[in-house]
């Protein structure tokens, strides 16, 4: 059953987009894998930066003061998100994709040749080629983990096999942006760590639908994008706090040798940090003990466990209503019983159309699909759905059982 503590409606009212109608119909938004909807708070929150504490950082007057004081706040507050012990180790980005590509560069500094890097063919290919392109630059190779095609799943195995005494990097998702998958990053990071090697997760997928714990998990990097998790245009960075110290960054000189400014190079963009650290204290506010009674940190995990309950009743209704449909095949987790091993996102083709046809179909209804293989074309070539594509489905805790319901009426016609 739904939690009964989680009021969808309420969620709903604080998305002003979801008021949105197309020729008399509501407007379904199942892309939120490729970005999710922003509540007021967080527009609201931008907005009062930009008008009232507009100024670049480490000035003598107030307005510059005051934005030191935000931003210290936004690193406490994605500290938390991620389960950091230390604000020190985040530091923000245009997106995932920039970060991991400049960090990448910092990273292979340390690389020589004949070492070993791994990355995945479940992952989106932000982090994928970064890593690919800076082996190649130093003379490293790459080895690809691979996945079981028949659930869409990592293969520890093949991981096992490709670990060796030179492996330097293990880049892995937390959760496939395609399928949905969930990787063992905590059992993952014991095997990376057991041959002296280092774990870079992408956590983007993740973020918006399971809590996160770089501490429990004992990951050496995380990243994270604030507009998969209801709010804009913004990249996060987790590093460990002795790597973020010693590691060589590409930066200016007057720029700061400390933490965590050495990493984010260039004025920031202050305002929508501050918008990501309100989406996490929108996400904080889901819970229904009061902030009084929990600290944030407390309250994110009670918030998430709420969503993800709510989120696996929406993705089990779809996907056992996607298994009856004829000439069409879902890709990844299907078992009832393993919904615990996926987040709310799935893909599928329907026979005889491709995925961008179907897209359009769904699109002219008022349902918000996507098509193709958004970006995680080292899956999409595994799993062989190259060039036809897959039509993706993606569920969040501001979507409804009805909604749930009226795709797959639709997708029943067009089988």
């Amino acid at each position: 059953m739904v939690d009964s503590t989680f009021n969808v409606e309420r969620v709903r009212s604080q998305f002003p987009s979801l008021s949105r109608t197309l020729d008399g119909k509501q407007a379904i938004y199942f892309d939120g894998p490729a970005g999710s909807q922003v509540p007021s708070s967080v527009v609201d929150r931008i907005s009062e930066c930009m008008l009232h504490h507009n100024a670049n950082r480490s000035g003598r007057f107030v307005t510059s003061r005051e934005v030191d004081e935000i931003m210290n706040h936004c690193h406490q507050v994605l500290c938390d998100f991620v389960g950091a012990a230390s604000p020190e180790s985040i530091a923000f980005g245009p997106n995932m994709t920039s970060l991991t590509l400049q960090f990448s560069r910092a990273l292979s500094q340390e690389w020589r040749p004949g070492d070993r890097i791994l990355v995945s063919s479940l992952d989106h290919d932000a982090n994928f080629t970064p890593w690919v392109l800076a082996a190649k630059d130093v003379g490293a190779e790459v080895k690809v983990i691979r996945i079981r095609n028949s659930d869409a799943t990592l293969d520890l195995a093949s991981l096992d096999e490709l670990l060796n005494e030179r492996t330097r990097l293990v880049a892995v998702t937390a959760a496939s942006n395609a399928v949905g998958s969930l990787t063992p990053i905590r059992e993952i990071a014991k095997r990376v760590h057991s041959v002296g090697a280092e774990l870079f997760v992408d956590a983007v997928h993740m973020a918006p639908h399971k809590s996160m714990d770089v501490t429990d998990w004992n990951c050496d990097y995380l990243v994270c994008s604030a507009y998969k998790f209801f709010g804009p245009h913004i990249g996060a960075l987790y590093g460990r706090k002795d790597r973020m110290q010693s590691l060589i960054p590409y930066k200016l000189r007057p720029a700061p040798d400390s933490l965590p400014g050495r990493w984010m190079t260039g004025t920031q963009n202050h305002a929508c940090i501050a918008g990501a650290a309100a989406a996490v204290d929108y996400i904080a506010s889901l819970s229904p003990i009061p902030a009084d009674h929990q600290n944030r940190r407390e309250r994110l995990i009670d918030a998430m466990s709420i969503i993800s309950n709510y989120e696996t009743e929406l993705i089990s209704k779809l996907i056992e209503g996607l298994l009856s449909i004829p000439r069409l095949k879902v890709f990844g987790i299907t078992d009832p019983n393993r919904m615990s091993e996926r987040a709310p996102t799935v893909s599928f083709q329907v026979a005889g159309a491709t995925s961008i046809e179907v897209a359009q179909r769904l699109g002219d209804q008022g349902v918000f699909a996507w098509h193709g293989n958004y970006y995680a074309l080292p899956l999409t070539e595994s799993l062989g759905t190259e060039p036809a594509g897959m039509v993706r489905l993606g569920c969040m805790h501001y979507n409804t059982l009805e909604e749930v319901e009226r795709t797959l009426d639709l997708l029943r016609t067009m089988s």
